[in-house]
C-alpha cells in the first residue's frame, strides 16, 4: 500500500473518489471521520486490501496509525504539498515536521516529496526538514506560457473586474482571490447581482455550504468561485480561464500558485490582479502588528518586498516572477501587459523630493489622496481647513496627474522611504 500525505480534507476527498471511480481500491483517513470508520480503515491498511492511502499529517502520529502500518506491507510515503514542511514556504504546517517519523521507523519505504511551488530556499529546506539530502532532486520549468500576466492600478476595483469577466472572460470559469471572508461575500453578491454566475468560500462558511459550491464549482460551466486562500489547493479543473486577485497576495510564491489554478488545460487564460496604495498599507501593518517572531518577520517582509517590487516593475513579468522562483527566461515573454504595453519609465527622484517634503510639512499624519492634493495645489476644505495652501510645497506637483502621484507614493512605500500608520492616521 502506498501512503500519500495530504494537508486538506477536501483534498483527500477528492482524490480518494477519483480513483475509486478508476477502479483503484484508495481510502483516506482524516479528523473529519466517525471512529469506526476510521478503524475499519486501518483495518484494511493492516489487512493489505487497500493500494492507496490517503492521510493528514496530524493522523500520522496516532497509535492506530502506526500499529496498523506496522503491520501493513508498505510500498511508499508520497509527500504532497511538501512545502508546508517548510517556515520558508507561503503555507507552513506545523504537523508537516512530524514526517521526520516515517523514516525514522521504516527506513526501507521509499519517500518521495512533492510541490509545485517552492522557491531555492524553500526546496532547500523540504530536503533539510524531511532528511531527504541523499534523494535525487527533480525541478521542472516554472513557466507558464499560456498564462497572460496583468496588474492594474486600483481605482474602482469592483468595477474593474466587472469589467474585466464581461469583457474578456464573459461566460467562463475563474476564480476571484479577496483576504477577508467580508470583502468575499460582498463580492460575490456583487458580481451576482451583475448578472455573473457568482459563489463565496472561505473557512466561515458551513461545511456543507463549502462543498456544495466546491462541487457547483468543478461540475458546472462558466462558474465565477470569489474566494479566501481556502480554496484552490487540490482543484483540478483544467478549464479555469482566469485567476483574479483583488488583494495583494502575500508573497510571489501564494501568487504563482494561485495563478497557476488558471489554464492547466494548456489553452489561453489571464492572472489579473488590481494593485494600489492600500494594499501596502495593509500588508506592511498585518507584519508591523504581527507577534512572530522578529526573524521569520524578516522573511515575511523580504517577500512582501519582492511582491511589491513585482507589481511596480516595467520589465517583462515572466522574467521578473521566474527569477524570484530561481529560473532565468532567456528573453521577454511577449505574453504579459508590459511586453503588450511597455511601461514609460522617468526620473522621478524631484518628484519623490517633492512627496517627502509634503508627507513632512503636513505633520506626518495625512493619507496619499490628501497628500496629492496639496502637492497639486487643489484648494479643497480640507487643506484650507489644516492651512496647507500656506505651504511651500502647496502646487509643487501640479505638472503630475493624480494616478502619477499614486505611483511615486506606493514606489516609496514599496521600497521603505516612507511607511504608513494604519492604526494612527491611515
Amino acid at each position: 500500500c502506498a501512503i500519500v500525505v495530504s494537508p486538506l480534507i477536501a483534498l483527500i476527498q477528492d482524490q480518494v473518489a477519483a480513483l475509486r471511480e478508476a477502479g483503484v481500491a484508495a481510502a483516506g483517513l482524516h479528523s473529519g471521520q466517525e471512529p469506526a470508520e476510521q478503524r475499519e480503515i486501518l483495518r484494511k491498511l493492516a489487512d493489505g486490501t487497500l493500494d492507496l492511502l490517503y492521510i493528514a499529517p496530524e493522523r500520522i502520529q496516532t497509535p492506530a496509525f502506526l500499529e496498523a502500518a506496522d503491520h501493513a506491507r508498505l510500498a511508499l510515503f508520497a509527500i504532497d504539498e511538501a512545502h508546508c514542511v517548510s517556515q520558508w514556504g507561503h503555507d507552513f504546517r506545523p504537523d508537516y515536521r512530524a514526517l521526520t517519523l516515517l523514516h525514522e521507523r521504516w527506513p526501507w519505504v521509499p519517500r518521495i516529496a512533492l510541490t509545485a511551488t517552492a522557491d531555492p530556499p524553500t526546496q532547500a529546506d523540504i530536503i533539510r526538514q524531511l532528511k531527504l539530502e541523499a534523494a535525487r532532486h527533480f525541478v521542472m520549468s516554472f513557466d507558464r506560457p499560456n498564462i497572460t500576466y496583468r496588474v492594474v492600478g486600483k481605482q474602482d476595483p469592483k468595477r474593474q473586474l466587472l469589467t474585466f469577466i464581461k469583457d474578456e472572460h464573459a461566460g467562463d470559469a475563474g476564480i476571484v482571490y479577496c483576504s477577508t471572508r467580508k470583502r468575499v461575500d460582498e463580492i460575490a453578491a456583487w458580481l451576482k447581482d451583475q448578472g455573473i454566475s457568482a459563489l463565496p468560500y472561505h473557512a466561515g462558511l458551513d461545511s456543507k455550504v463549502r462543498e456544495a459550491h466546491q462541487t457547483r464549482f468543478l461540475r458546472d460551466e462558466g462558474v465565477v468561485m470569489v474566494a479566501t486562500i481556502a480554496f484552490g489547493m487540490g482543484i483540478d479543473k483544467p478549464n479555469v480561464r482566469f485567476v483574479a486577485h483583488l488583494d495583494l497576495p502575500k508573497s510571489i510564491e501564494a501568487y504563482y500558485q494561485e495563478t497557476g489554478r488558471a489554464g492547466r488545460d494548456g489553452l489561453p487564460a489571464t492572472a489579473w490582479m488590481a494593485y494600489g496604495l492600500q494594499d501596502v498599507v495593509m500588508q506592511r501593518g498585518r507584519l508591523d502588528a504581527s507577534t512572530a517572531p522578529e526573524d521569520h518577520k524578516l522573511r515575511e517582509r523580504g517577500k512582501l518586498d519582492a511582491m511589491l517590487a513585482y507589481c511596480e516593475t516595467a520589465e517583462c513579468r515572466r522574467t521578473f516572477l521566474l527569477r524570484q522562483l530561481g529560473e532565468d527566461l532567456p528573453k521577454p515573454c511577449g505574453n504579459c501587459d508590459i511586453c503588450h504595453a511597455p511601461v514609460e519609465t522617468w526620473d522621478a527622484t524631484e518628484a519623490a523630493r517633492k512627496a517627502m517634503s509634503a508627507i513632512y510639512r503636513t505633520g506626518q499624519r495625512f493619507g496619499a489622496e490628501h497628500l496629492i492634493t496639496v502637492l497639486r495645489g487643489e484648494r479643497t476644505d480640507k487643506v484650507a481647513e489644516h492651512g496647507h495652501d500656506r505651504l511651500k510645497v502647496f502646487g509643487v506637483g501640479s505638472d503630475l496627474g493624480k494616478d502619477a502621484w499614486r505611483s511615486v507614493l506606493r514606489q516609496l512605500l514599496a521600497i521603505g522611504f516612507v511607511t504608513a500608520d494604519p492604526e494612527a492616521y491611515g
